[in-house]
């Protein structure tokens, strides 16, 4: 390295005198994860360089960058390497994973197969992280939540990031909202964990499981009563009465104490009232 500055894959531009200061600071290892060309690297620089890249360049394989931070009064050096989302760079990814602190898995909120995805993402990563689950940091990023064309509604999301045990952000790399916010809290919790041990301070997981979420999420996209039910338009009144008691066992707020549960309840219902006052017409 001859110059004054030095560049790295990731465009984070650090002065001679920073990287020789890094010896003295923590270190954080943090590693992306989702989808092709939700956001992840422009995530990153919009943290570290406050700017937004519109040309889309697709990561090849990892790109590695390297920042320093202030988290809760300590100076830390934060290593980000962000893994390509396509699947011919699966190979590449496994050998980064152990010994993450940290892990962001993004999902594009216009893109319903990329929050599906997530689910694989989260299987890859166990499966090469090769350490205890407690002492890991997890964060799922909603990113594009400036686009109009939104198709994975918030509540979906959230709750399935609750239900992991994981922490959930909605972000935009484009506008920077949220941003900050996000890899602050990420970066405090790794603090959090350093300091108790390296066992990551988790909420208690709901009481509620996977089938609740689903019945919420059909809830909030349903296109009509019909939809809600899961009747057509021909349905008697013993088919209506009998799939609303199927509902409603799993989105009675009683039995159901995820978040949304009781407007998703109060829309079962009215959706069974409405269709059975057109019979009686």
């Amino acid at each position: 390295m001859s110059g004054a500055d030095h560049d790295d894959p990731l465009g984070i531009v650090r002065p001679r005198k920073e990287i020789l200061a890094t010896k003295s600071c923590k270190r954080i290892k943090v590693v992306t994860c989702g989808d092709a060309a939700t956001g992840k690297s422009c995530l990153i620089k919009r943290l570290c360089e406050k700017r937004f890249v519109s040309k889309y360049l697709a990561t090849i394989g990892i790109d590695f960058g390297v920042t320093n931070m202030s988290v809760k009064g300590e100076k830390v050096k934060v290593n980000f390497f962000d893994m390509s989302g396509r699947e011919a760079f699966a190979d590449v990814r496994e050998d980064f994973f152990p010994d993450t602190q940290g892990c962001i898995m993004t999902y594009d909120v216009t893109s319903k197969e990329s929050f599906s995805h997530l689910e694989g993402w989260l299987d890859e990563f166990w499966k090469h992280y090769q350490g205890e689950k407690s002492a890991v940091v997890i964060t799922i990023c909603a990113n594009k939540t400036d686009k109009s064309a939104r198709v994975v509604p918030e509540g979906v999301a959230s709750l399935w990031a609750e239900s992991q045990g994981f922490r959930y952000f909605e972000t935009s790399a484009q506008s920077g909202e949220n941003v900050e916010a996000m890899f602050t809290d990420l970066f405090g919790g790794i603090i959090d964990a350093q300091r108790n041990g390296g066992v990551v301070e988790v909420k208690e997981r709901p009481a509620f499981g996977q089938a609740q979420l689903d019945a919420i999420a059909r809830m909030e996209s349903a296109r009509d009563n019909y939809d809600r039910l899961q009747v057509g338009p021909s349905a008697t009144k013993e088919e209506i009465n009998k799939a609303y008691k199927k509902m409603a066992q799993l989105l009675h707020p009683d039995k159901n104490r995820a978040p949304g549960s009781e407007s998703a309840f109060q829309a079962l219902v009215g959706a069974r009232t409405a269709l059975l006052a057109s019979r009686r017409k």
